[in-house]
């Protein structure tokens, strides 16, 4: 089986020497050490003032959005995890759809304008493959209607822009620690801002609201993560720098297999310090698409339509949104993870080939 993903272990030794700590501290939550160093060690490493680590990437848009006091609607994307426009739904808002852009998939900054009424509060975007929105085209708009910016991260993880983190950019960023991400907590996610008022608030907001034992400022969730959590981070960053090109090197391999495939690629070529923490193809038709997953499916090997449905198709809020349709039809997602062998890179390219080669 050669499933779509699969999460980087570090040596087990290298995370049971956190787990001893746990153990002898008895300090299992409640902003633990580790916690705080994962925090130092994750500001240091993207070079960023200020990062709460929290529970999930969810709850990292949730907070953000509650952070920034926001109502009324929210200008948002249809290609993004469902995630992205729940947290809007469930903080109140509304989101409004925006199109995204043929080669980069990310939010058309020329449509945003069109979409921005007296009930708009913020524009939500999310960086799509670890592809950058057009951060300071979205800015220019923001500042023009004095909208705040919020940017999902969660593919975003070591981008850079301008030669600065893409996390610098918005009024808030956010990311997700999952898993199946480039780097990750098992579980868990992260806020991170410029402001040093913005970020008081969501630590207060994370923590039910405490300010210590017996006082409270304002109402907030269980948005913390535990020691256990924070070590398996802890574990994982001195691996970053492999990690990520264990997986240029094999997304430039990919592209090397799959030369004859009438697919085509969003556009990386041009982006600085690209992650390469997914590898998706878009297909020319929907028919092909469909073929090839069959026989990847036959033969043990995952693949993932991601995104399908587009957000706007599901029932949150309807939007016109032509090329996001398009291509939530027609891209997928191939393996793409550490332990992936250049041998099972030539199978899957085998037997995409050969589904074409077929018809």
């Amino acid at each position: 089986m050669i499933p779509v993903t699969k999460p980087f272990l570090p040596p087990r030794e290298a995370y049971n020497r956190y787990l001893d700590g746990i153990w002898e501290r008895n300090w299992l939550t409640n902003n633990g050490p580790l916690v705080n160093e994962l925090e130092l060690q994750l500001k240091e490493h993207l070079n960023l003032d200020h990062l709460l680590f929290v529970s999930n990437g969810t709850i990292a848009l949730q907070l953000a959005i509650k952070a920034l006091g926001l109502r009324g609607e929210i200008i948002t994307t249809p290609f993004s995890y469902v995630a992205t426009t729940t947290s809007i739904i469930w903080e109140g808002c509304k989101p409004v759809f925006v199109d995204i852009l043929e080669d980069r998939l990310t939010m058309d900054p020329d449509l945003i304008e069109a979409a921005i009424t007296p009930d708009t509060s913020a524009i939500l975007a999310t960086h799509v493959y670890g592809i950058p929105c057009e951060v300071e085209r979205i800015q220019q708009i923001a500042d023009a209607h004095g909208l705040k910016v919020i940017y999902d991260g969660a593919h975003a993880f070591g981008v850079q822009v301008n030669g600065k983190s893409i996390f610098e950019y918005g009024d808030i960023s956010t990311c997700s620690f999952h898993a199946t991400k480039l780097f990750h907590t098992i579980e868990g996610g992260a806020v991170m801002t410029k402001c040093p008022e913005i970020l008081k608030k969501m630590a207060y907001l994370r923590n039910f609201g405490h300010d210590g034992f017996e006082k409270f400022n304002g109402i907030g969730i269980n948005g913390k993560n535990s020691e256990f959590h924070a070590g398996m981070g802890l574990a994982v960053i001195p691996y970053l720098d492999e990690i990520r090109k264990k997986r240029q090197n094999q997304f430039v391999y990919y592209k090397e297999l799959l030369k004859g495939l009438q697919v085509r690629y969003p556009e990386t070529s041009q982006l600085e310090n690209y992650n390469y923490a997914y590898f998706p193809i878009i297909f020319n038709d929907v028919i092909l698409l469909k073929k090839c997953m069959h026989l990847l499916e036959e033969n043990g090997i995952g693949s993932r339509r991601y995104f399908y449905p587009a957000l706007n198709n599901i029932g949150f809020n309807e939007g016109i949104c032509p090329v996001s349709d398009r291509i939530s039809e027609r891209v997928i997602c191939l393996p793409l993870y550490h332990s992936l062998t250049k041998e099972e890179q030539r199978m899957v390219a085998r037997l995409l080939l050969r589904v074409q080669n077929n018809l």
